[in-house]
């Protein structure tokens, strides 16, 4: 069973940065390379929406717009983490992150279809 779980989240103040983790198991290094890997985060009061996403396997990155040039998505295979590294943070950003992965070879545009699910992690930007 895949399953996916997050670290490195909590409180920073505004223009702060973290590095959010995950660690995903059950598949091997080589399946996992068959996957695409995103970032979603909700808000409060507000919906789910798509941050980020990398396909391994086509070499490609997606970001949501709010986030450009300022948050960064990339692997390390080895260990089977996808890290999301947040730079110049906003109260905006505030929310719970959830990683999420799926079988496919591009990342989709929009929300996609998404099967695995980790139970997300907290991101609080406040001074």
């Amino acid at each position: 069973q895949l399953q996916l779980e997050e670290s490195g989240g909590g409180l920073v103040q505004p223009g702060g940065s973290l590095r959010l983790a995950c660690r995903i198991s059950g598949v091997s290094q080589s399946e996992l390379r068959n996957y695409i890997t995103g970032w979603f985060r909700r808000a409060p009061g507000k919906e789910r929406e798509p941050v980020s996403c990398i396909s391994r396997r086509a070499k490609e990155t997606t970001y949501e717009d709010s986030v450009k040039g300022r948050f960064a998505i990339s692997t390390d295979d080895a260990s089977n983490t996808v890290y999301l590294d947040l730079i110049s943070l906003r109260p905006d950003d505030t929310g719970t992150y959830y990683c999420t992965t799926t079988l496919s070879y591009l990342c989709p545009r929009g929300q996609g279809t998404y099967r695995y699910w980790g139970r997300g992690i907290q991101v609080t930007v406040s001074s």
